[in-house]
């Protein structure tokens, strides 16, 4: 391998959230240089020493201010993004929760990287989605129990 021959970047690992309301999920449209203006999961990076639901439960927060209870592990996935303006190579855990107050109201809280948040039906999801979930719903996952 060649001296000056870059790098590529080292894996990352994402959390993200399946928050779910009656049978709908919320999202949002990401303002990223990764998959801007698709429609994602809240979530964000792991921090060092984090478990993966205080990661899930942290960025909700700094996010839409929402609270969650009963978190459950889901799935991993591993997403190469090469067609991105700077490559990159993310494994994402999938989380499921609720609320903890069903009254509660998502706030755009960090509208440099969102353009805002909304509860959409599983069956009338919106486009385009982050590459991700987009992988999660083509493959026929649904995050709603017992369906």
């Amino acid at each position: 391998m060649e001296q000056n021959a870059a790098k590529p970047p080292a894996p990352r690992v994402a959390v993200v959230l399946f928050l779910l309301k009656d049978e709908s999920v919320l999202l949002g449209r990401r303002r990223s240089s990764v998959g801007d203006s698709t429609f994602a999961l809240p979530g964000g990076h792991l921090e060092f020493g984090e478990s993966f639901e205080e990661c899930a439960a942290r960025e909700l927060k700094e996010e839409t201010g929402l609270e969650i209870n009963k978190t459950e592990l889901l799935t991993v996935t591993n997403n190469v993004f090469l067609e991105e303006p700077k490559p990159c190579h993310y494994v994402t855990v999938f989380l499921r929760a609720n609320l903890a107050d069903p009254e509660q109201v998502p706030q755009n809280l960090e509208p440099e990287k969102c353009y805002g948040w909304d509860w959409y039906a599983w069956d009338n999801l919106p486009n385009p989605l982050f590459l991700p979930l987009e992988k999660m719903v083509k493959s026929g996952f649904n995050p709603f129990p017992d369906h």
